[in-house]
């Protein structure tokens, strides 16, 4: 396992292209496995969560390559219907191949899946969801086997609109028979690109972008080429960084959309913000606490940009207050940042930042992915060196994250 050496103490000033969405390719990847024919993905980043896709399509009899940017998966030869445990336990989205094999092939097994551990995360209104179309769910032991001889439409209201849930049953729903509607779906971007991919392979799908989602299922699916969408949370963790560093940043291939929610709040701390139709530039110099930052579903604050946030009020003047209203343990990287000088208090699910004057260099570390880029975000703005280990954490969703960095001036590194 490897290690960032960050001397920090100086802005970040530069250009950084943005690269696909993690948390779009990922369920456009399972998305696969419920057409047949080949498929043809661009703007793919190279992180090790697409590594774990790739290979759990390929133990399912998927034909898989990258070429760069572009991933191109085969699936007319799947075959397999159960996801060993060691595969699991790489990502939590292998949880979405649950709809696509009941979809394919009306069953499928798979064990817990593994991920960042951000508190309780149970898959209870998926199986809701599967459960309504016919599938029956049972656990054994530390398997979920699930069975179906035929999924049949239905009216599934999600008591919360989850993005995983919604994906799963989105997939699961094209294999019905007959209409289904998802009502209080979730209507993040991502969902909406997951969608699109799957009307370019011949789906029927009315609501895009809306909380209410009506699957035509029983459409024969075939192979398509596609572009993933920019990665909205890369994004924001730059935005982020150069907001603690006092910097200047210009973002491109982005859909300044999606983040609007993050944008607001830093310009509510002084940041100076300029868009155009898919370019973003920040430039700060100096900032001030946002209160409060409080994580919804989209279109609110999204909980992935929570962790990155936190680090760059972590010099602001004043006092930040945080709610944390999707994950229940999403506070794990507050201790690396107290070691590094920030002062925070933090209960179940609200910490109160109060802003002070610099952070010193400590070694920590990461905890998940996204605690992970807060950390790297605190060091950058800190005083002296710091060193992150487990950077395999931030490895999930970030491509390329130190060449981006070292681009804009930072002194980042990769130890051993």
């Amino acid at each position: 396992m490897g290690a960032y050496q960050i001397q920090g103490g100086r802005p970040l000033c530069g250009v950084i292209p943005i690269h696909g969405a993690k948390n779009s390719m990922l369920p456009i990847l399972a998305a696969t496995l419920v057409t047949k024919g080949e498929c043809v993905l661009h703007n793919c980043p190279c992180i090790s969560d697409a590594d774990a896709a790739l290979s759990i399509l390929q133990n399912l009899g998927c034909r898989t390559r990258r070429e760069g940017q572009t991933l191109v998966v085969d699936t007319y030869s799947a075959c397999g219907t159960e996801i060993p445990a060691v595969l699991m336990q790489k990502m939590r989205a292998a949880v979405i191949f649950l709809g696509a094999l009941l979809a394919r092939f009306g069953q499928a097994r798979l064990s817990h899946p593994g991920g960042c551990c951000l508190g309780s995360r149970p898959i209870d209104l998926h199986l809701l969801g599967l459960r309504l179309m016919g599938a029956e769910c049972e656990y054994e032991g530390e398997e979920l086997a699930c069975t179906v001889k035929k999924l049949r439409g239905a009216t599934i209201a999600l008591p919360f609109p989850s993005v995983g849930a919604t994906e799963n049953l989105l997939l699961a729903a094209l294999a019905c028979a007959g209409e289904t509607i998802l009502c209080n779906a979730a209507r993040e971007p991502e969902i909406d690109d997951l969608i699109g991919f799957l009307t370019a392979c011949g789906a029927e799908i009315d609501g895009v972008g809306t909380s209410v989602l009506r699957i035509h299922g029983g459409k024969r699916l075939h192979g398509a080429e596609y572009t993933v969408m920019p990665d909205r949370m890369e994004a924001a963790t730059y935005l982020c960084a150069a907001a603690a560093t006092r910097g200047e940043l210009r973002l491109t291939g982005i859909v300044p959309e999606h983040l609007r929610a993050v944008t607001e709040a830093l310009l509510r701390g002084g940041c100076e913000i300029s868009q155009s139709m898919r370019e973003l530039s920040l430039r700060c110099s100096d900032l001030c606490a946002v209160s409060p930052v409080r994580t919804a579903p989209y279109p609110a604050f999204p909980t992935d940009a929570q962790a990155p946030m936190m680090a760059a009020m972590a010099t602001a003047r004043g006092v930040s207050i945080f709610e944390e209203t999707i994950f229940s343990d999403r506070f794990r990287h507050v201790p690396a940042l107290v070691s590094m000088g920030a002062k925070i208090t933090a209960a179940k699910r609200c910490a109160v930042v109060e802003g002070v004057p610099a952070l010193h260099g400590a070694t920590v570390t990461a905890t998940d992915l996204r605690g992970g880029a807060a950390m790297v975000i605190a060091a950058l703005a800190a005083e002296g060196e710091s060193v992150i280990t487990q950077t395999e954490h931030t490895e999930r969703g970030y491509a390329e994250l130190v060449q981006c960095l070292r681009a804009c001036g930072a002194r980042i590194s990769i130890t051993e």
